[in-house]
């Protein structure tokens, strides 16, 4: 995503930064994983909605919601709220353990077993200010929340649940490494389920979204038919399985 808005900008007056190639924007994610809301910092001359206007003509899969104004010293990285979304798919899940194991990973923890490139000596904390299960027609949606998240954070914190339903790790365990005890060796979720879905800041949004262009309703529409294609075959063959 972050390569088709660097692709489409110049045509529109506006860059990054006269210094980084990359756009600055509040959170980045794994490859696979998307995400419903970011935020980015660009310079243009053009008024925010104008702004806007141009910038939703880039891709019609990518949608830009709203426009500020920046103060020299806001951080974008330095955000007071990350939220992600983990749609696990239908199968013999006991919500109410992965609720009870969510428990150990609230609040201040040790992240070492639960991130991709940490250093082994000293702990280092993060803080995690919810964890929400909730059951969807047999699937589970974890929404995970918190100021920060490390490299992989949140699909080895998946992973871990997972863990702990399927009994190949102990609520114990899992609370101890939280408390940085003992280390863990946890496998990663697929990205694909992984949405990033919200980041708050201090930044006040002059300039609000009038809704999708024609393009984006069109990308829309397709990517809905595209849905209801996919699971009308599948469910059909579910019911009528392919006769020898």
């Amino acid at each position: 995503m972050e390569g088709e808005i660097r692709d489409g900008i110049p045509r529109l007056g506006i860059r990054a930064g006269p210094i980084d190639p990359h756009i600055p924007v509040a959170s980045r994610t794994d490859r696979g994983v998307s995400a419903r809301a970011n935020v980015l910092a660009l310079e243009s001359p053009l008024a925010p909605a104008a702004l806007l206007r141009a910038l939703n003509g880039i891709a019609p899969e990518i949608h830009f919601t709203a426009a500020g104004a920046l103060e020299p010293t806001t951080r974008l990285r330095g955000a007071t709220r990350r939220t992600y979304r983990y749609y696990e798919p239908p199968g013999p899940h006991r919500p109410a353990v992965w609720r009870r194991a969510a428990r150990s990973l609230i609040g201040e923890i040790d992240v070492r077993s639960f991130g991709r490139g940490v250093a082994r000596t000293a702990p280092l904390r993060r803080t995690v200010d919810a964890i929400r299960v909730e059951e969807h027609e047999g699937g589970l949606c974890l929404e995970i929340s918190g100021p920060s998240f490390v490299w992989n954070q949140v699909r080895k914190l998946v992973a871990a649940l997972r863990l702990v339903d399927a009994g190949r790790l102990s609520e114990a365990r899992l609370a101890a490494a939280a408390r940085g005890e003992v280390r863990l060796t946890l496998p990663l979720a697929e990205p694909e389920r992984l949405l990033l879905w919200e980041v708050e800041l201090p930044i006040v949004w002059t300039t609000g979204w009038q809704g999708p262009n024609r393009q984006q309703r069109a990308y829309l529409a397709a990517r809905r038919a595209e849905a209801w294609t996919r699971a009308r075959v599948l469910r059909d063959l579910a019911i009528e399985p392919a006769r020898p």
